[in-house]
């Protein structure tokens, strides 16, 4: 058996070890916490006491969770999605509470136990939905605008609800007594905090950020946050109620975003340790024993919740496809529950067979919620026959825009970089079509007549409506990368020789994106930092054409592209330059002479052309050697002068 301290470092050694291998299998880390303790804790190898320390420190994770969702709590953000907040929200929460309420009292639990599983069932997974909903780029689509906002209610719902578990273990007669004395006390200290709170709060983190010391304002943050904490505590509410105030009298502040990123390593590393105090409670051998319970459960619980979320989205006006969506990304559980149900055992609401039936039942949705948002697309279509054509005129809306433009450019996301790169090239008189996922973005830009409309680039149907077939070129300005891939993968099966530009917020997917295909990757830090130097030098003296003629220098060892250009875009307006350098893509159609050939025998030097890049599907390389071999269906970019490469052209398909 350990100590506090031994069970300490053990936690961070396995932690490590199987959160590391929980994020490369792309699974939520707080499983391979819970799978931690599970193997650590009494019920298995029993290498872990769970000691008053550990779970007092434990605690305190809980305490720091609350206090960021105090700091995302935005007054405005909740008043602008009130309706999907607090209706949609709070049919979820409360239709879900009152359905395993009941249920419960009819399989012969009590009020406690019942309204306890109905609180602990009804979270979703905040940091599973969100990652995914940003990393499928549907954080603005209807669907995910329902899904933030059921969850931004249950992040807000944790709230009353840690407050009440307490005061349902207390004697029946007691009950009404005793939640309206908590109702009362929660009342009073949110109106003394956000009274009197926020110009104090203000005006004392202003005093100490004057000192401008980092180890002083850390330290201030943490007397905040656990002051309030136990100052409600003190009043004989939870720790959790008192660290959301402090997080939400913050949140008002010049101050909310440094003191997020100075709190995330507390947060992060105690509440793996309570996550990890979770799963010590797990016992295999009980859950084996029950384990046609558990499989009832998580089949109930992902009926239950879809069910609910469905009616909901519907009485709310939403069409059958988007509640069906918001059904599917919102039946599993969620890290809250896991918050609620260690509550729960403390407080002994619930029986301990039941305890184990429920925390395995969560981690099981949990595991499931990626997979089951996977399919969510192919679901709807199949069971909701107005998705066809909703899809079908969301499709004839992109082509109608796009019917009349021809060797124009796809612009994939219509956000600040998309919008800057669609003026200038309105400023050249290239024509464009831009796709956008954001219905209020599309609409506004729509009325003030610019070429955007709705749709997912990501989808092959959407890039065959956007013309495709006749564009020169297809830019992607959003930077989620598996989106970004999925659109290449599908641009290259329709159109290998379309060159197609990618924008990537670091250097690290760079190579991803390259070997995707890509004819060239610009990083936002890499053209950051030469505009940075560019001013630094001018400012300072250095003659501006040697400013000018530095960049395009590092640009040219950096992008092997911006040694030339694609006939039909740079040149547009300017007529025909037979003396500039340019980029040429030939594809190798099958049966062409030179399949098998060396380029090096091919001897495109004569010409004065090189070969800046050989593109196959899936595979790129840039300044391919002179051994690499010409195969069916590659992609072959030149860069010469006009003369040399229409005969280096007329070399690679007829061998001559």
């Amino acid at each position: 058996m350990l100590n506090t301290l031994d069970f300490v470092l053990l936690l961070l050694a396995a932690a490590v070890v199987l959160v590391a291998l929980f994020r490369s299998l792309n699974l939520p880390p707080v499983l391979g916490y819970l799978l931690v303790g599970a193997l650590g804790g009494p019920h298995a190898l029993n290498l872990m006491q769970e000691s008053e320390g550990a779970r007092h420190l434990a605690e305190f994770g809980v305490v720091f969770l609350m206090f960021s969702i105090g700091l995302e709590f935005s007054l405005a953000r909740l008043y602008a999605m009130k309706r999907i907040v607090f209706g949609l929200g709070a049919a979820q929460v409360l239709g879900c509470i009152v359905l395993v309420t009941l249920l419960g009292r009819l399989a012969g639990l009590g009020w406690s136990a019942s309204f306890a599983l109905g609180g602990t069932l009804a979270m979703s997974s905040t940091a599973i939905l969100s990652k995914l909903l940003a990393d499928r780029l549907e954080l603005d689509s209807r669907h995910g605008r329902e899904t933030i906002g059921v969850l931004l209610f249950q992040d807000i719902a944790v709230v009353p609800l840690l407050i009440l578990l307490p005061a349902l273990s207390r004697p029946a007669d007691e009950l009404m007594f005793t939640l309206g004395l908590a109702a009362l006390k929660a009342v009073i200290l949110l109106l003394v905090v956000l009274v009197f709170g926020q110009r104090l709060m203000r005006w004392w983190f202003t005093l100490v950020a004057r000192r401008r010391s980092g180890e002083l304002f850390m330290l201030n943050v943490l007397l905040i946050t656990l002051g309030l904490a136990w100052l409600s505590e003190l009043v004989g509410l939870s720790l959790a109620l008192g660290a959301f105030l402090a997080g939400m009298l913050i949140s008002e502040t010049e101050y909310r975003y440094q003191v997020e990123e100075d709190i995330k390593p507390f947060r992060d590393v105690l509440l793996g340790l309570f996550f990890v105090t979770v799963g010590m409670l797990l016992d295999v051998m009980e859950i084996l024993r029950n384990l046609p319970a558990v499989i009832g459960l998580v089949a109930a619980l992902l009926l239950g919740k879809f069910g609910i979320v469905f009616a909901a989205s519907r009485a709310f006006g939403s069409p059958p496809g988007t509640a069906m969506r918001s059904g599917l990304w919102l039946c599993a559980g969620g890290e809250f529950g896991f918050v609620l149900l260690s509550e729960v055992l403390g407080l002994e609401l619930m029986p301990h067979g039941l305890a184990q039936v429920t925390v395995a039942a969560l981690v099981l949705s949990m595991l499931l919620a990626p997979l089951i948002v996977q399919v969510s697309d192919k679901l709807v279509m199949r069971f909701v026959a107005s998705e066809w054509l909703l899809r079908s005129m969301e499709l004839t809306k992109v082509a109608a825009q796009s019917l009349a433009t021809e060797r124009h450019i796809i612009i994939c996301g219509y956000g600040r970089s998309g919008q800057y790169l669609a003026r200038f090239l309105e400023q050249e008189g290239i024509s464009y079509v831009a796709l956008d996922l954001d219905p209020e973005r599309v609409r506004e830009a729509g009325a003030a007549g610019e070429a955007v409309v709705y749709g997912d680039a990501a989808r092959r149907e959407t890039l065959i409506a956007a013309g495709i077939m006749r564009a020169s070129a297809l830019v992607v300005s959003f930077a989620a990368v598996e989106a970004a891939l999925r659109v290449i993968h599908h641009a290259h099966a329709l159109r290998p020789e379309l060159p197609v530009v990618v924008r990537a917020v670091d250097e690290a997917d760079m190579e991803k994106l390259a070997r995707a295909g890509a004819a060239e990757v610009v990083p936002e830090a890499f053209e950051g930092s030469i505009m940075l130097a560019s001013h630094a030098l001018a400012l300072i003296g250095v003659p501006l054409n040697r400013v000018l003629r530095r960049i395009r220098d590092i640009r040219n060892q950096r992008y092997a592209l911006m040694r030339g250009f694609f006939h039909g875009v740079s040149d547009i307006g300017d007529g025909p330059d037979t003396s500039q350098v340019r980029l040429h893509s030939v594809p190798v159609p099958a049966g062409a002479a030179v399949i098998g050939r060396a380029l090096g025998e091919l001897a495109f030097e004569q010409f004065g052309v090189t070969v800046s890049a050989v593109r196959r599907r899936g595979i790129r390389g840039l300044s391919p050697g002179p051994e690499t071999r010409i195969e069916e269906g590659d992609v072959v970019v030149l860069l010469g002068l006009p003369p040399g490469l229409e005969a280096a052209e007329n070399r690679l398909l007829t061998g001559a």
